[in-house]
């Protein structure tokens, strides 16, 4: 066992060895890494605030055996990201392990795509993530006044305006803050799954049988095929599991990443899918009334299930535990984006390198990209005053872009799989089971990811239509668009700095631009 100083330094050895002068504190120990991932993934309000649109499409059948067949899928791109994780323990995380992974020829045009695809769906994720926890804050403002009604759209935008202004103060603090928050939040979302499934089943005054609760199908779509609709009920799972990488975006803010990474990747999966199966069980055997949720008032579908179960003053208890878990989860989308923009303007791979580059003096934070995310999210948030249709689709564009990066370093693996070898292989391999490991996780990013931008309500009309599609087309031909204005020729690969300071660096890139 190495004491805490061996770690940090055999951690910026290896750090060097990429490539990268250690710029952070080594604040984050295996707890806190793993408390991190967990947290990002917030696998209970994943599953609460995608709960409705599962329960729709599939019904009871399709979110219980849809959550365990996604689960498996999502171990395995896990431990892909895992193994790769320990091979290169950078915060730049799947844009630079992609760059890794490929010929040296196509460098430039696969990483600068991943990294900057990926960058924008954690900002758009942390966008959804704070969105959701307005809303949770409507629910329970509608609990607590049930004569009051809605909320109008304004006052939901100026309430998720508020909480990106919390969440960038507390991600500009540091990373030992966002850290402190994240162990916390293990503890909280063990508990917290023990009271949700203690109130509903202590207090529902029905409860369903099995036969229900494992094996009803219920179709709202309009849809009649059975197998398309069952397969839109595993959305809601994939959802609820993306993020368990985001510990990788901190790899140069913690203790022995090239082995803290990778447990804390693959065991938030398998946390969550445990944490998970038990409030879904707890959820199927306790759904009063599926017209009820769908025909609700409250912004959260699942906040009329802890009502019909429980009664006033105890969905408000439930809807709290819930609010917390969600906030704490929207948090950490953030650090991951802005972690991200400092790496790919390290990289020449973002314009505005001194600006995204420059970090706080105290906590040394890249604070500059926790503001534009904050910014963005503000602006993306203003969309719901014209139409909750139009920021559903930026929501499934978030989802969309996160599963369409993961697929790209593990789509490497499979086209270049000697690239990563026993030369360059971290303390963790998956070894012979490497290459099946990878394909599986590619083919499953590539299906449900063709899921995400399907129409999900038929007949379809404008008013309905998943316009998911052209959002992640838009970006996606705006990132190839802006490769080939301005980023080839700038950037070429991941950038040494280990032999030159940040400043220096700065000086040289503005000198070969002019």
């Amino acid at each position: 066992m190495t004491t805490t100083n061996e770690t940090t330094v055999d951690s910026d050895v290896r750090l060097e060895q990429l490539g990268y002068k250690s710029e952070f504190k080594r604040e984050m120990g295996l707890l806190a890494n793993i408390g991190l991932s967990l947290t990002a993934i917030g696998v209970l309000t994943g599953m609460s605030s995608a709960f409705g649109a599962g329960l729709f499409a599939g019904g009871p059948l399709g979110l219980f055996w849809g959550w365990n067949i996604v689960s498996i899928f999502m171990f395995l791109i896990a431990l892909s990201q895992a193994e790769i994780c320990s091979a290169f323990p950078t915060m730049g995380g799947l844009y630079f392990w992609t760059c890794k992974l490929v010929p040296e020829e196509y460098v430039p045009f696969w990483g600068y795509v991943t990294g900057n695809l990926y960058v924008w769906g954690m900002v758009f994720t942390g966008t959804a993530g704070n969105m959701a926890t307005a809303l949770f804050i409507a629910s329970l403002y509608m609990l607590v006044n049930p004569d009051a009604g809605p909320l109008k759209n304004g006052t939901i935008v100026g309430i998720c305006i508020c909480v990106n202004i919390v969440n960038g103060t507390l991600n500009h603090i540091g990373m030992r803050a966002i850290g402190t928050i994240s162990k916390i939040n293990v503890w909280f979302t063990l508990v917290g799954t023990v009271v949700l499934v203690a109130t509903l089943f202590a207090a529902s005054p029905v409860k369903n049988p099995a036969s229900f609760a494992f094996f009803d199908f219920e179709n709202y779509t309009g849809s009649d095929n059975s197998g398309f609709v069952f397969m839109l009920g595993f959305l809601q799972a994939v959802y609820a599991l993306e993020g368990s990488e985001t510990s990788a975006q901190v790899s140069e803010e913690a203790q022995k990443a090239e082995t803290n990474g990778p447990i804390a990747i693959y065991s938030s999966i398998i946390g969550s899918w445990f944490v998970g199966v038990i409030y879904l069980i707890a959820l199927l055997f306790n759904v009063q009334s599926i017209p009820n949720i769908a025909g609700t008032s409250f912004p959260v579908q699942i906040v009329q299930l802890f009502y019909d179960a429980c009664g006033q003053k105890l969905a408000i208890l439930c809807v709290c535990i819930l609010l917390f878990a969600q906030w704490a989860a929207a948090l950490t989308a953030f650090t991951a984006s802005s972690r991200l923009f400092f790496a790919l303007a390290r990289d020449n791979a973002f314009p505005f390198k001194e600006f995204f580059m420059t970090l706080s003096k105290g906590g040394r934070v890249p604070y500059r990209g926790v503001w534009f995310s904050v910014v963005i999210a503000s602006l993306v948030h203003c969309t719901y005053l014209a139409n909750a249709m139009y920021f559903n689709s930026i929501i499934s564009c978030a989802a969309t872009g996160v599963l369409l990066s993961y697929s790209m370093p593990m789509i490497c693996r499979v086209i270049w799989p000697g690239i990563l070898n026993d030369s360059n292989r971290g303390p963790f391999s998956l070894g012979k089971y490497s290459y099946t490991v990878n394909l599986a996780g590619a083919a499953f990013c590539v299906v449900m990811t063709v899921f995400f931008v399907m129409p999900t309500s038929f007949p379809v009309t404008s008013m309905n239509m998943n316009y998911a599609i052209a959002g992640i087309g838009l970006v996606l031909t705006l990132v190839i668009i802006s490769f080939f204005v301005w980023g080839k020729g700038r950037f070429v690969g991941p950038v040494r700095t280990v032999d030159i300071s940040v400043d220096d660096l700065v000086d040289l890139d503005k000198k070969a631009i002019a």
